[in-house]
């Protein structure tokens, strides 16, 4: 976080802030947790605030059925669907600027008698990898492109009308072009403006192709501080976008005629001294052998981290295109059409680009995935193949990779690097989500059925 924006819990008060909200991430990445008033924060600061297990086991609905069927050892009337406390982190207290008079401070989840880490936490998961890559005297850096639809229908309403006539922010594809930029200017400056007072520095900004499609970059660095500025910056954007009247969707592909939103992930490592390990001077392409194992590692256990990469069946609407969202396990030199592109052209600069995970993914998981990825592929030395040269949507299509969530639970399920990671009952508890997310679409009649159908078999 910004040094300059950082408060601690003696300055609340001076500073203005009137509510603290203690919030943590679910198993899709949205914040939960309490609002405070900020005379109480002191007592939340000293003893931690009390959530519901429920959080983390209900569906991305709030469906009740697997809390009802008692499918999780976490939650369920098997246990009385008890509470975990949230210990407020609060090396990241710091104002949420785009609201007034209110801070937020991430927390982590401890068993209510115990205080050990509630192990299923995504925040928790990242934080033990992270701490498994640094006892190997590496020091991770990660950063997030975020990309999201913006329309100018009040989100209100356009949940009363189902989604219909939705009205796009732009009306044309506008990828990089200024002038439909400076159209909302007002809107993103403002925004841009809030976040910087709430600790999260946006490197750059854009219009995208996609009609209604933006993007924003944020600041490379720790990749524990990347994810919550990134879910931060989810909360900033869909709030300041509400009081503007208009609503935005990080969905991986919300239209059909338009190309998804992605989350590209880019990482490298430092040593113990500084020294970047993924730049090697002697080698005719400056990679290292450590980045290329770091890549193969990435590449290698991508199908079984697609469970993670694109959690919903909407994440395949993207995923299965050919809009430049990845493509199997596939590398090349700035190339948009692979699965990892490789850019950077200094020791500093140089790093990967992980092109897989949609706007939906929780980044938590996500930097999970990529960063344990490739440490085992560095651990293991592992090989990487050739680069591609031209579309990689010229080679044949990976039949590895998943095809939907059910496909990926399986995989999941199956991982060598999964079952190191995650105790048998957390990866339990992530298959019975995605089999759910699968199960639960497969019994709706959609639109689709009835245009595709209903006249015509």
């Amino acid at each position: 976080m910004i040094d300059d924006v950082r408060l601690a819990p003696e300055e609340l008060e001076a500073a203005g802030i009137r509510t603290v909200i203690v919030a943590t991430p679910d198993m899709q990445g949205r914040l939960v947790g309490r609002r405070i008033p900020v005379e109480g924060f002191g007592r939340v600061v000293e003893n931690g605030v009390d959530i519901c297990t429920c959080a983390w086991a209900w569906d991305i609905d709030q469906g009740l059925e697997l809390i009802d069927a008692n499918r999780f050892a976490l939650c369920g009337m098997h246990n009385g669907v008890p509470d975990v406390t949230l210990i407020p982190d609060l090396e990241t207290l710091r104002p949420a600027a785009w609201l007034e008079g209110v801070a937020i401070c991430l927390a982590d989840p401890v068993d209510v008698h115990t205080h050990a880490p509630m192990p299923i936490s995504p925040r928790v998961i990242l934080k033990q990898e992270l701490a498994r890559i640094r006892e190997l005297g590496l020091t991770p850096l990660a950063g997030t492109e975020l990309e999201f639809y913006l329309f100018r229908n009040d989100p209100r309403e356009l949940r009363r009308s189902g989604f219909r006539d939705l009205d796009p922010t732009t009306l044309t594809p506008s990828d990089f072009m200024i002038h439909e930029g400076n159209l909302y200017e007002p809107f993103f400056q403002k925004l841009r403006s809030d976040l910087r007072a709430s600790g999260i520095l946006v490197e750059a900004a854009q219009s995208e192709w996609g009609l209604g499609q933006w993007e924003m970059t944020f600041e490379y660095g720790d990749p524990l501080e990347m994810a919550d500025r990134h879910a931060l910056y989810k909360l900033a954007v869909r709030d300041t976008a509400a009081r503007a009247g208009m609503s935005a969707t990080f969905m991986a592909r919300p239209l059909n005629d338009q190309p998804g939103s992605s989350c590209h992930v880019h990482v490298s490592f430092v040593d113990e001294e500084g020294t970047a390990v993924f730049w090697d001077e002697s080698a005719d392409d400056r990679l290292s052998g450590r980045m290329r194992s770091a890549i193969a590692g990435a590449l290698e256990h991508a199908p079984a981290l697609m469970a993670w990469y694109a959690p919903t069946v909407n994440s395949y609407r993207r995923s299965n295109s050919s809009d430049v969202a990845g493509s199997g396990r596939t590398w090349g030199f700035d190339n948009r059409t692979t699965t990892v592109r490789v850019v950077g052209h200094s020791p500093k600069a140089l790093r990967f680009e992980f092109r897989l995970p949609g706007a939906d993914t929780n980044p938590y998981f996500t930097l999970t995935g990529v960063l344990a990825s490739a440490r085992d592929g560095m651990e293991r030395q592992s090989v990487l193949g050739d680069h591609v040269v031209g579309s990689a949507y010229d080679l044949p299509a990976d039949g590895a990779m998943p095809a939907d969530p059910r496909q990926a639970s399986a995989l999941f399920g199956e991982s060598a690097l999964v079952q190191d990671l995650l105790a048998p009952e957390l990866i339990s508890h992530q298959q019975v989500l995605l089999d759910h997310e699968w199960s639960t679409f497969m019994s709706r009649v959609t639109d689709w059925d009835l245009h595709r159908y209903f006249d015509r078999i």
